[in-house]
């Protein structure tokens, strides 16, 4: 009775497996999901000398996948122009921007002396307009509502006005150009607007000043008002409400780099709330704030990235010096948030790969992965 019992049960088993074999064998091969670049992405312009957009599609959990260049109908410009190093063609915080509603992406093209708008689409990204940017070797972007402004860096730099249409498109503003205080000594290298649109902010690093306009309601602006900065070599910079925070390179001087944060009133006169925080660095150029009150740095000399607390009045104080350790010779440069600021995205290698980072409630990066197959010379990085 015995073994006539574990036969049946030896024999139910063959079944049960045969079974379960023959519902692997039927089960249809899953459907891959479809590409959506309206969903989670990271940006990054190529600046070559035919210039495009790489797109890496974003999971939830940060993971990134190249999904493809897509082009600007422009050149871009990977030489470094003197004096700065050649990892650093633009020197310049805000070449490729998102706009509101994510709708859009602008690009610089430095080496055709043109400003590009890409629409976001589904599959894709295509051209909704290219227009001379009123320059040369335009270099950084800033947008507030349907106003664009471009810092051109060449020549006699300037800053010009544009207005975006509902389809992308742009108009030059006219009476929106207007110099640096520098001319063609002031090497700039960002411009934005305040929060309100009614300020305009551009840094000067060879001037070691702050360049302000204020802004009229027609768009336009005033003629620059000079605003010493509190350090040398003022750099990348982002506001966290009327608070107006700005890394410091100090000329690449070995461990010497600050972080500096200004009160910017409407008037465009600023003044300092923390002057030069160092952060014992070198060449901090580059600077995001969270949704939060996190500011990152990012040091390209000593290829680590800082991190500042930003407390209600402006006030800086040093979370950690070396939030992020990439390597001697990784020279972060660009970053970018994603949206809801879970996630920290860095060009390393000359542009040649993002680094990826998760970002904790208290400002921690952790290292996610490293993404290459840029192009040397790729500068100017978005992220939603």
């Amino acid at each position: 009775m015995y073994k006539q019992m574990k036969l049946t049960a030896i024999l139910v088993s063959f079944l049960m497996l045969a079974s379960l074999a023959t519902a692997a064998v039927d089960r249809p091969t899953p459907t891959p999901r479809p590409r959506n670049f309206l969903a989670g992405a990271v940006y990054v312009m190529t600046n070559q000398t035919t210039n495009a957009v790489a797109v890496f599609l974003r999971t939830s959990r940060g993971a990134l996948t190249p999904a493809g260049e897509f082009p600007t109908g422009g050149a871009g410009d990977p030489i470094a122009q003197p004096p700065d190093p050649p990892v650093d063609p633009l020197a310049s915080q805000g070449a490729l921007i998102l706009g509101q509603g994510n709708k859009f992406l602008f690009a610089v093209n430095a080496g055709s002396n043109e400003i590009s708008v890409l629409r976001i689409e589904s599959d894709g990204l295509t051209i909704a307009d290219v227009v001379d940017s009123g320059g040369v070797r335009p270099i950084s972007l800033t947008l507030h509502e349907n106003l664009l402004y471009v810092l051109n860096e060449g020549a006699t730099p300037n800053i010009t006005g544009f207005t975006v249409g509902d389809d992308g498109t742009l108009t030059p503003l006219p009476g929106s150009t207007q110099p640096l205080i520098g001319g063609m000594a002031a090497d700039p290298a960002e411009v934005s607007f305040n929060p309100e649109g009614t300020v305009l902010v551009v840094t000067e690093k060879m001037g070691n000043r702050l360049d302000t306009y204020t802004i009229d309601e027609n768009g336009l602006p005033s003629a620059p008002i000079d605003n010493p900065s509190s350090g040398m070599t003022p750099f990348g910079f982002a506001f966290k409400n009327q608070s107006l925070i700005v890394s410091e390179a100090f000329g690449g001087a070995p461990n010497q780099s600050a972080v500096s944060s200004y009160s910017a009133p409407e008037s465009g006169i600023l003044s300092v709330v923390s002057g030069s925080i160092p952060n014992f660095q070198t060449a901090s150029c580059w600077v995001v704030i969270t949704n939060g009150q996190v500011a990152f740095v990012s040091n390209t000399g000593s290829g680590t990235i800082s991190s500042y607390r930003i407390a209600d009045d402006g006030t800086l104080t040093l979370i950690n010096a070396t939030a992020a350790d990439l390597g001697p010779m990784s020279a972060p440069r660009d970053m970018a948030l994603s949206n809801n600021s879970r996630f920290l995205y860095v060009q390393i290698g000359g542009g040649t790969a993002v680094a990826s980072f998760s970002v904790g409630r208290d400002g921690a990066l952790t290292m996610l992965a490293t993404d290459g197959g840029l192009p040397f010379g790729a500068q100017g990085i978005a992220a939603k």
